[in-house]
C-alpha cells in the first residue's frame, strides 16, 4: 500500500495521532475522525499506515549487529514488577569500562524503535539497558496498540521503581564503570526527569519531551539536564515554563533545546512525525553530553 510523504498529510492529522497515541481516543474513534482527511484520492486505509509506526524498514542498528553485543537480560526489581527483562547492548570490543545509558520507552512498552535507541547508544561506546516495564505483564505484545492498552494496567510510579532498578543493575554490571546517565521518550521522558528526582548517583538526564516535576521534587534534582522540546507539542511544553523557573532557582544545571516546527515523537524515525535534521541534531547533542558528563 502507498504510503504518503509527510507533506502530503493534513498537519491535523498527526494531532489526532498524539490524542489516539496518548489514549485520548480509541482506535475507533481515531479511524472516525480520520475518515475526514480521506479526500482527493486518499483513503482511510492509506492514512493509517501513513501515519502508524513502520518499524520494518526503520531500524539503524540490527539485533545481530557485528559491533555489538546485545542480548535480553532479567534483572530484579522488588519495589516494582518483581523481574523485569531488559535489553542490555554494549560494543564488542570493550576493553575497559564503560559508562552506562538506560534507555525508556514511550507509552507502549519496549518496542523496536527503542530497542533500537538501546543499540544505538552501545554504538556510541556505551552499555546500555532498555527495559520492559510491560513484563509482569507478559511483555511488549508486539503491537503499539495493545501496549498502550496493557501500560494503562501498570502504576507510572511502581513503572519507575523498574527503571531505578535497572539504574542499580548497571551500576554493578562488571563492564560497567559506574557513571550513568537516562534518556527516555514522551512517559520515558517523565521517567528521565523522575529518576533526575530520585538518584542522587544519576550522572545526566536527557528527557525528550517529558513530563516536568513538580517544583518541590526539582529541588532534589543533583544530575546533569539535557531537555529536548519539540515546539509544535503544546501539551507538554505547558509545563516547561514552571520547570525552567524551578530548575533556576535551585541551582540544577541544565540546558534545554526547543526545536522549531516539529510536533511532540519527532525522534522517533518510525512514524511521519519524524524529522530527520532534528532528530540527527538531538540525538548528537545527546551522545555529546553523556560523553562528557559520564567520562
Amino acid at each position: 500500500m502507498k504510503k504518503l510523504k509527510k507533506e502530503e498529510i493534513n498537519p491535523e492529522v498527526f494531532d489526532l495521532y498524539d490524542d489516539y497515541a496518548h489514549n485520548k481516543l480509541d482506535r475507533r474513534q481515531f479511524v472516525e475522525k480520520l475518515s475526514l482527511y480521506a479526500i482527493g484520492g486518499i483513503t482511510v486505509p492509506t492514512l493509517l499506515s501513513s501515519v502508524l509506526p513502520n518499524y520494518a524498514d526503520s531500524i539503524l542498528v540490527k539485533q545481530d549487529d557485528p559491533r555489538l553485543k546485545s542480548e535480553y537480560i532479567i534483572y530484579d526489581s522488588p519495589k516494582g514488577g518483581g523481574e523485569i527483562r531488559g535489553l542490555l547492548s554494549f560494543p564488542n570490543d570493550t576493553k575497559t569500562k564503560l559508562p552506562g545509558i538506560v534507555v525508556v520507552h514511550e507509552n507502549r512498552g519496549l518496542n523496536p524503535y527503542i530497542e533500537d535507541v538501546g543499540r544505538r547508544a552501545a554504538v556510541e561506546g556505551f552499555i546500555s539497558i532498555a527495559p520492559d516495564a510491560l513484563w509482569p505483564l507478559g511483555g511488549y505484545p508486539g503491537n503499539d496498540d495493545d501496549g498502550r492498552t496493557m501500560q494503562r494496567q501498570r502504576d507510572r510510579n511502581e513503572m519507575l521503581e523498574d527503571f531505578i532498578a535497572a539504574f542499580n543493575y548497571l551500576k554493578n554490571h562488571k563492564n560497567c564503570n559506574g557513571k550513568i546517565g537516562v534518556v527516555g521518550f514522551c512517559f520515558g521522558g517523565w521517567i528521565s526527569n523522575m529518576m533526575a528526582v530520585r538518584l542522587p548517583e544519576l550522572k545526566a538526564a536527557v528527557p525528550f519531551y517529558g513530563g516536568q516535576p513538580s517544583e518541590g521534587e526539582t529541588a532534589q534534582i543533583k544530575a546533569s539536564l539535557m531537555l529536548q522540546y519539540a515546539a509544535l507539542d503544546e501539551r507538554v511544553n505547558a509545563g516547561w515554563p514552571a520547570y525552567e523557573e524551578a530548575l533556576k532557582a535551585n541551582n540544577v544545571d541544565y540546558q534545554a533545546f526547543i526545536y522549531p516546527d516539529v510536533k511532540h515523537g519527532f525522534h522517533n524515525n518510525s512514524t511521519p512525525r519524524f524529522d530527520k535534521k532534528a532528530a540527527a541534531l538531538a540525538w548528537e547533542r545527546t551522545i555529546s553530553f553523556f560523553k562528557e558528563k559520564l567520562k
